[in-house]
């Protein structure tokens, strides 16, 4: 007997290739985007959250361009721009037309983008150790944006530059994020996006202070303090730039809030996100 990839969502026709999407919940839509760790799906980053978010939200989690099951052509330039279209052409497709977002990392700089070019589309964001803002390229990003498999530099990126508690990083987990990362395509495609000298992808990601500042969405900033990947000063930039903004800091976390303190983070996140929640 064989048992469905909890990885495959949806299959959704986007600007000439197929977006790999979860679906799942009901209630008030919420958009999940991930960040961009090798071997990262939408489900392998959101799958503790939505455990706690799906009775109360409907969630859409799509693979961004590059990433899990969304394969693209080869000649496909992976951009900020071009990531921005295909949320956009996700949430067309599904016919929905204003929606909450919550972005990890990487997806923090896309739930940013929709904001400050879609405004209309946005209701509240999240942003969980964002990207999106100026900053200096730290060694966990470049070691992470760098990676070459082998299953040693999987579990040491998991267990010395993501998370806290190593504990948490199990043998099994890390054999599966690493075949995750040799998926035919995946490492071809990862190489592509962020090639050294990396600093250049860190500013291409960020949003100017004007844009951001322009931002008039409810925003819940979320960082782990112990965070190796993106500094702490990222979230505290976006608290000073974004005018309706609030920050919860959790000790004893690195990069992976969404899965060190999953049940906190989605309590946190879903009575932000709750209908007549106050501003």
């Amino acid at each position: 007997m064989t048992t469905a990839n909890p990885e495959i969502g949806r299959s959704i026709p986007t600007m000439g290739f197929t977006t790999n999407c979860q679906d799942l919940g009901s209630g008030p839509p919420v958009l999940l985007l991930h960040g961009s760790g090798p071997g990262v799906s939408a489900w392998a980053n959101w799958r503790l959250p939505i455990q706690h978010l799906a009775p109360r939200f409907r969630l859409i989690a799509p693979d961004l361009a590059g990433f899990g099951y969304t394969a693209v052509p080869d000649d496909v330039e992976f951009t900020r721009d071009l990531w921005l279209r295909q949320v956009v052409a996700v949430l067309d497709a599904l016919e929905v037309e204003r929606v909450s977002v919550v972005g990890n990392s990487f997806g923090g700089s896309m739930a940013l983008a929709l904001a400050i070019a879609h405004p209309e589309r946005v209701d509240r964001l999240v942003l969980m150790g964002s990207v999106g803002v100026p900053f200096t390229l730290t060694e966990g990003l470049d070691a992470v944006w760098g990676y070459e498999p082998s299953i040693e530099t999987m579990g040491r990126l998991m267990r010395e530059t993501f998370a806290y508690d190593t504990s948490l990083v199990t043998d099994d987990l890390v054999a599966m994020r690493y075949a995750a990362s040799i998926r035919p395509g995946a490492q071809v495609a990862f190489a592509r996006m962020f090639p050294a000298p990396r600093q250049r992808w860190v500013d291409a990601m960020a949003h100017s202070e004007e844009e951001v500042r322009g931002i008039r969405h409810p925003t819940l900033l979320v960082h782990g303090r112990d965070d190796k990947v993106i500094p702490l000063s990222t979230t505290l930039t976006l608290l000073d730039w974004i005018d309706d903004s609030r920050a919860h800091l959790f000790g004893r976390c690195g990069h992976w809030t969404q899965i060190e303190h999953a049940a906190a983070f989605s309590r946190l996140v879903a009575d932000f996100l709750a209908p007549g929640a106050p501003d």
